[in-house]
């Protein structure tokens, strides 16, 4: 388990934002998820800050930012300690939830990639 302090801020404004987070020392994990949206909100909104504020109280979470544009399309990208907590998150109830919704309802196509991250900068 990696230790380290972490903080949001966010510095985008409507709808999904990006967030910073204080810089890591370490390796972690970073999935990458990148969408297009069906049109229409469709419960999208609720349920998707929902599942953020849930990801957030998982063990090995570190944090979240994503951006969506205009079109529809964007890309969340959530960080964790450990590919075990990816997995662990992948199978929470309400996540699962939301992800067969999301397949059904509000997703005309995603992708998602998970990635080791082994160092980081920043300016």
């Amino acid at each position: 388990m990696m230790t380290g302090v972490y903080s949001y801020q966010k510095i985008v404004g409507k709808g999904r934002s990006l967030i910073h987070m204080t810089q890591r020392s370490g390796s972690y994990y970073a999935v990458i998820f990148s969408s297009q949206r069906t049109e229409g909100d469709k419960g999208y909104g609720v349920t998707a800050d929902e599942i953020e504020e849930l990801a957030k109280q998982q063990p090995g979470f570190i944090g979240v930012e994503g951006v969506r544009d205009a079109s529809g399309a964007g890309i969340t990208v959530s960080y964790w300690e450990s590919l075990e907590a990816i997995a662990a998150w992948k199978q929470n109830p309400a996540h699962r939830l939301a992800q067969s919704k999301g397949k059904e309802v509000w997703y005309e196509r995603y992708q998602v990639r998970v990635c080791k991250v082994e160092r980081e900068y920043s300016f």
